[in-house]
Order: C-alpha cells, then structure tokens, then sequence
C-alpha cells in the first residue's frame, strides 16, 4: 500500500473536508490507491469511471453524485464519490464545483475523490474551477523500497529500470521493455495529456526536446546550446515553456540556478533531470550491462536519480529544487524550504566534475551541506527514506 493511501485516509477524516484530487504521472497506481481508499475507511461508497469510447457529458457526474446522495453513511462517515478519468467530462471542474457548493448549504455527505491519468488536465480543471474547494494529493513515481518490495529489485535495478511498476514484467527482455515505456508511457503522456491540454505550435519540437533532455541527464545545458543542437527551434522562450510543460506532467525538468531571494533565476542554463530514470534509458541505445559498465553515464544515472528522488518527494510551493555554479565550480543540488537550505553534492564517480560546496558555503554560510554516495550517506541508505524524512528530521 503506497504512502499516499495514508495521507487521503487523514484527508476524509478532517472535520471539514476538501474535494480531494489526486494528480501524478501516468502509470503509477493512482487508481489503485483510490480503491485502497474505500477499503482502508470501509465507508459508504460510489465508484466510477468516464473512460467510454463516447465520453460522458456533464450529467454523467450528476447522476453518479445522485447516487452517492442516496447513501446513508453511518455516525462520523462520509459517502466516498470517486470519479476516475475525470478529465474525459467536458466541463467537469464547473459540474463538481456547483455540486459541491449546494452541498455545503445542504450540509451533504458525498465527498468527492477525483484523479485522471492526464495529470495536467485534471489539475488545470481544478485549479481554474474549483478555487478554495480542493486540496491537491500528488502520487509521485515508484520508490526504490516500493519497487524492492514488490518486485524484489536491488538498488541496481531501480537506477536502470526506474520506478514505473506496470513496465515490471518486461525487464527480462530489455528491447521489449524500452518499447513500453517508449510507446505506452512516453507517446502517450506527450500526445495525450501534452498535445491535449493545448494547441502546440511546433509539436515535433516538443518531442525532440524531451528526447535531448533524456540524452542529457543531470546536465546543464544553455538555452543557446538547445538551440544549436534542435531544428526548427524557434526561440529561447518557447523551449523555455515547453520545458515548463515537461514538468507538469512529471516527465523532465530544467532546474534554475539557485540564488537566495530570487531562487528561480530565470534565463540560467537549466539543469536537466528526468523524474523517472526509466525515461532516460528507455530512449538511450545502451543495454544496462554498457550503462553500468561506462563509469560517466552511470554516474550521471546515478546524479539524475537523486534529483528525481527530491523532486518527486519536495512537491509543492514551499519547497524549490534547484543547483548552483559559479564559474566551474558546482552545486549538484540546493534544497530550499523557508528560510533553510541544503546544498547537495551526490558522489557518484562522475570524472570531470569540480565541487563548488566550499564556495558555496562562503556566499551562504547558514546553508546545511549533505555528501551522498562514497564517505556520505550511502546510496541505499539515502533512496531508502522518504525526501521528505530527510529534510524533516533536520530541522
């Protein structure tokens, strides 16, 4: 049962609940958690999804509100409405929005649960419509303990084969398994919840990006450099939106540099990461034995999975993942949250590489500084703690 289950179970039982909706990328047991829900509070409950060959309309989400309504929970329960595929209704944030408000003046007992596999369609949904009513649950990318527990995979495993559990069962016949994740998870986020949410003017170039971000992971690459290496690229400003793009879907990030009071420093070289390491080696021409053997992209494999780990697990506003560099000297990784910050140096083995943490340290001297991999915290032992552990039992 993945951590998440826990958190939405405390959801339902606040005394004055939110719509509670449920985002992440594709793949990774949104819906399973959902019904994991329902078994977990054992409360009264309306389950269904939109995912028809015809979508619904509006009124799909009204009768199946109806009937929740006519559910009668027990003393201190709730009546579970859970809608899958949410993002299928046309107009369905205006439908939940109206329902919700006539509840609260009835004072009703449905409390929706609502999550999609087009992640970015869902939250836009919300946030547009629904202002004030939801709380956002994000259900991040597989874990190494979550992926060693169910398919019994070494740390080894996990830094090659990344966290998507449906890909599991085709690790065995490595071309097989990079098709699915080329096909079924990558295609399939970039023409249906990317292409879908919004018209793209240069589509191909969408593509082309993502695909320089997976060859460049754990990098920083200038906007200028993109440029020179992408055809029909257009300009800084539209990479720059498409990366942003990139994210919200959970698929690649272009971290900013790190300067304090401005922590976003826009028009910085961004730093690649992956947010799942399956991304970059599904499109790589390297069989795992030729990655592990080649000692630079290992460690680069290695970088991009410590910065997958913190974005997946320091989500939300207050926390900012981000590097920093000062001439070639270099910070992997700065933490933010409030006024505390990490500086991370991952010790991968990557040859080349200057560590910029004394300098750092000079302009920051208040900042906490972590060593990960050789004569720091081990490897194991960092991916075996949730982000947020780490940075919680430091305060």
């Amino acid at each position: 049962m993945r951590p998440i289950v826990d958190e939405l179970a405390t959801a339902c039982r606040r005394a004055t609940p939110l719509i509670l909706v449920i985002v992440g990328p594709r793949q990774v047991g949104k819906t399973t958690a959902a019904q994991q829900l329902v078994e977990r509070l054992g409360w009264p409950h309306v389950a269904a999804s939109a995912d028809a060959p015809l979508p619904p309309g509006p009124e799909w989400i009204e009768t199946q509100w109806q009937r929740a309504r006519m559910l009668k929970p027990a003393r201190g329960q709730r009546v579970l409405l859970v809608l899958d595929e949410v993002q299928k209704v046309f107009g369905w944030s205006e439908v939940v929005k109206r329902l919700w408000d006539e509840q609260q003046r009835e004072r009703g007992a449905v409390l929706p649960v609502v999550l999609g596999s087009s992640a970015l369609l869902v939250q836009q949904g919300a946030t547009e419509s629904l202002a004030g009513r939801f709380f956002l649950h994000r259900c991040p990318h597989w874990s190494w303990p979550e992926c060693r527990a169910a398919f019994g995979w070494t740390l080894s495993d996990w830094l090659y084969f990344g966290g998507y559990p449906g890909a599991a069962g085709f690790t065995d016949d490595e071309a097989l398994w990079k098709r699915y994740i080329a096909d079924s998870l990558i295609e399939t986020v970039i023409s249906r919840d990317v292409l879908g949410l919004q018209p793209i003017m240069k589509p191909v170039l969408l593509r082309h990006l993502f695909a320089l971000a997976a060859a460049y992971p754990a990098q920083m690459l200038s906007y200028n450099k993109m440029l020179g290496q992408l055809q029909d690229a257009g300009n800084t400003t539209t990479l720059a939106a498409y990366l942003r793009l990139l994210e919200k879907t959970f698929l690649a990030s272009g971290l900013e540099l790190f300067s304090r009071g401005q922590v976003r420093k826009r028009g910085s070289s961004p730093k690649l990461v992956l947010w799942n390491n399956a991304l970059v080696n599904a499109l790589s021409l390297r069989a795992r034995q030729e990655a592990v053997a080649d000692g630079g992209w290992w460690g680069r494999l290695v970088e991009n999975a410590v910065g997958a780990h913190l974005l997946n697990g320091l989500q939300g506003p207050d926390w900012n993942v981000s590097y920093w560099r000062e001439g070639d000297r270099e910070v992997d990784f700065v933490v933010a949250h409030g006024s505390r910050v990490w500086a991370i140096e991952v010790k991968s083995g990557r040859p080349g590489k200057l560590s910029g943490i004394e300098a750092f340290r000079n302009r920051y001297p208040k900042a906490t500084v972590w060593l990960i991999g050789a004569g720091g915290i081990g490897l194991e032992e960092f991916f075996g703690r949730a982000a947020r552990e780490w940075f919680g039992a430091s305060r």
